[in-house]
């Protein structure tokens, strides 16, 4: 297994399984990708940063919960803040890492309740007063981003869209 850092260096490096295409979703599903991590995440961007709200609003068994806010804080989407002395008690935030993962967090949601529920269980409201709907731009020309717009550039060594050369 390798190690990546970040450009930026603000998480620590992680290591990656080395068996297949090297690829930053692969890397991005080995961080966060199980269902109570992401859940997590959305419960603390609703608010909720107690141990006891997560658990009962994620449905999440406490154990697997606190070694998933335990990976989420050591990869650095979370911090823990003390609220309480006597006794000891802390409260989960997110960091920019985390604040991140809300696009991702808001495209799933727009995907499920497309593709997945009669009705959305929950809508948001962007703050011009409108519901939120989303859509990805390409930052140098302006224009939505659609599939089929998109073109693939391989830059792993050894690699072509195919697999391994």
């Amino acid at each position: 297994m390798k190690a990546r850092t970040p450009r930026d260096g603000t998480l620590p490096a992680l290591p990656l399984d080395s068996r297949g295409r090297p690829c930053s979703v692969a890397a991005s599903l080995q961080a966060v990708g199980e269902k109570w991590a992401l859940l997590a995440v959305r419960e603390i961007s609703f608010g909720n940063h107690r141990f006891g709200a997560i658990a009962r609003n994620t449905g999440a068994p406490r154990d697997v919960l606190t070694v998933r806010l335990r990976h989420l804080e050591t990869i650095g989407v979370l911090v823990r803040r003390q609220y309480s002395e006597h006794p000891p008690r802390f409260e989960y935030h997110l960091t920019e890492a985390g604040r991140d993962l809300l696009v991702v967090l808001t495209t799933l949601r727009a995907w499920g309740d497309r593709w997945l529920v009669d009705e959305p269980p929950a809508v948001f409201t962007h703050s011009c007063g409108e519901e939120l709907d989303m859509v990805h731009s390409c930052r140098h020309c302006g224009r939505e981003v659609v599939s089929d717009d998109l073109r693939l550039r391989v830059s792993s060594p050894g690699w072509d869209a195919h697999g391994p050369v």
